[in-house]
């Protein structure tokens, strides 16, 4: 007789076997776990059928519904009933063939998928229950108005010139083009003690940010405010600098709180070892923009604590006010901080992809060794430069008439804004940001975020962003894009009204 175990359901109606079970077995999650029970050495002692037992089955998980083949030997009574009846399913089909290399511990550690990926699961979710929707994304911040002529026009001809001899290039400076890295220097650090050699072009801040946590390796502590932009936080558990994922935050990250009560800037004395403190103004999500006087308070911390600030202003050209657009317009930053910013949100780049990081060559390691150094090597290593056609689309954007045509379109937007903190102001709302930024952040007191996004949707047929998305402290909130035709936008405000009036 031959004995097996197949872990699919099992009607038994007499049950006995030959030999003892390890009650390990019974610990078994799978099939793909389970190693081969079809043993040649059995077959002396059985002579019976085929017995199929499940692994959920009572007679399996009992203590005792096992009796030695000796027993056996000696019951002829039993053994001439065949041991067992089953009534089975065949066996599930074996699992696909794996490796012998194991998967990075620290994926394991993040939660779900990606906020912006998920939001886009539950839209398309939606849609197939509701196939006649006509949704309206106020969630995801994707720019939605056309490319200025003046850029696309440039990257047209630089492409069509590759198709010559005279025009084609093939790699260029992992760095940049020169006249590129210039021209962001003249453009957005005049007089700042910025020169090109500290510009890093790149396929967007996105993947700088990523790149900078491989340069500061998975032996740093970071600081994020709370709440911020998702990256900072993953990019981080990825690296492995983080500890398990408990309470709404990962352990050994300082959430700096940032809300309402404290004007969306943390208390810097509630940070403790931070090695690298990400800061973003204007903020994504909150909207909300760090003062002069706030950002010098950061720049004196890092310089006291010995950190590194990396200042994301992918949104700077949206402040309207007196706020800074750029951390090294604050005394000592240079010493103490990156920069990473993006033509995405200026000029419509978020998929033609090109942004650039800032690296004073002040800025050493504690060894005394510039950080721009290894930075250099970092892009050297994992990089081969930002697209030639898209860095063309970049000088076009720097030039007198491409600044122009930029600032038209993040105006745009910035009307977009104000409707929509109009529509939530008039409804009774408390409502932050938009003044220097293309987002809105509505707080919804008392309700999960995902709850609040999911009425909206299912009710108003809008996408937005819920809060809790950006860490614990955006719980309560809701995130609302200002990037949307603007006939979209006027219907999602009248949903959005119809929806709380």
């Amino acid at each position: 007789m031959c004995f097996t175990i197949w872990s699919s359901s099992s009607v038994c109606s007499t049950f006995h076997t030959p030999f003892s079970f390890s009650s390990n077995f019974a610990t078994l999650e799978s099939p793909r776990r389970l190693p081969s029970l079809t043993s040649p050495s059995l077959a002396p002692t059985m002579n019976g059928p085929t017995v199929s037992v499940s692994l959920n089955s009572p007679q399996f998980l009992a203590r005792n519904s096992f009796i030695s083949s000796s027993k056996l030997k000696t019951d002829t009574s039993r053994r001439s009933l065949g041991i067992c009846k089953c009534v089975s399913s065949p066996p599930a089909e074996q699992t696909a063939y794996t490796t012998k290399v194991s998967r990075n511990a620290n994926m394991a550690k993040l939660q779900a998928g990606y906020l912006f990926p998920e939001i886009a699961r539950r839209r398309a979710a939606h849609l197939l229950k509701y196939p006649d929707a006509q949704v309206i994304s106020l969630g995801i911040g994707d720019t939605t108005e056309p490319i200025p002529d003046i850029i696309t026009n440039a990257m047209a001809e630089r492409a069509c010139a590759l198709s010559t001899v005279e025009g084609y290039s093939g790699y260029g400076a992992e760095q940049g083009e020169k006249k590129l890295r210039s021209s962001i220097a003249s453009a957005y650090y005049k007089d700042l003690g910025i020169d090109e050699s500290d510009i890093f072009v790149s396929d967007g801040a996105k993947c700088d940010i990523s790149r900078l946590q491989v340069l500061f390796g998975s032996n740093v502590k970071i600081a994020v405010q709370d709440p911020s932009y998702p990256a900072y936080v993953d990019s981080s558990v990825i690296m492995g600098q983080t500890g398990l994922y408990e309470n709404q935050r990962y352990s050994n990250i300082e959430y700096m709180r940032c809300d309402p009560q404290n004007g969306f800037f943390p208390d810097l004395s509630l940070i403790s070892n931070a090695d690298v403190i990400f800061f973003c103004s204007p903020n994504n999500p909150t909207g909300s923009a760090a003062t002069r006087e706030q950002l010098t308070q950061l720049v004196q911390y890092a310089k006291k604590t010995g950190s590194i600030i990396v200042y994301d202003s992918a949104y700077a050209m949206y402040t309207s006010d007196d706020c800074p657009r750029s951390i090294f317009e604050i005394d000592g930053a240079k010493e103490v901080a990156i920069e990473t910013s993006s033509f995405s949100k200026y000029a419509g780049f978020t998929g033609v992809r090109l942004g650039w990081t800032v690296v004073p060559k002040e800025l050493l390691f504690s060894d005394g060794f510039p950080v721009a150094k290894d930075f250099n090597r970092i892009v050297c290593t994992c990089f081969n430069g930002a697209s030639n056609i898209a860095q063309a689309g970049g000088l076009a954007c720097l030039s007198p008439e491409g600044l122009k045509a930029m600032q038209s379109t993040i105006n745009f937007y910035k009307e977009n804004t104000q409707i929509i903190m109009d529509t939530f102001t008039k409804l009774g709302f408390d409502v932050y940001g938009g003044k220097n930024a293309p987002y809105v952040w509505v707080h919804f007191p008392g309700r999960s975020s995902w709850d609040v996004f999911a009425e909206i949707l299912e009710k108003a047929n809008v996408v937005t962003t819920p809060g809790s998305g950006f860490g614990p402290g955006g719980e309560g909130f809701v995130r609302v894009s200002a990037f949307g035709h603007r006939e979209n936008v006027l219907e999602a405000s009248r949903r959005l009204s119809q929806l709380y009036s």
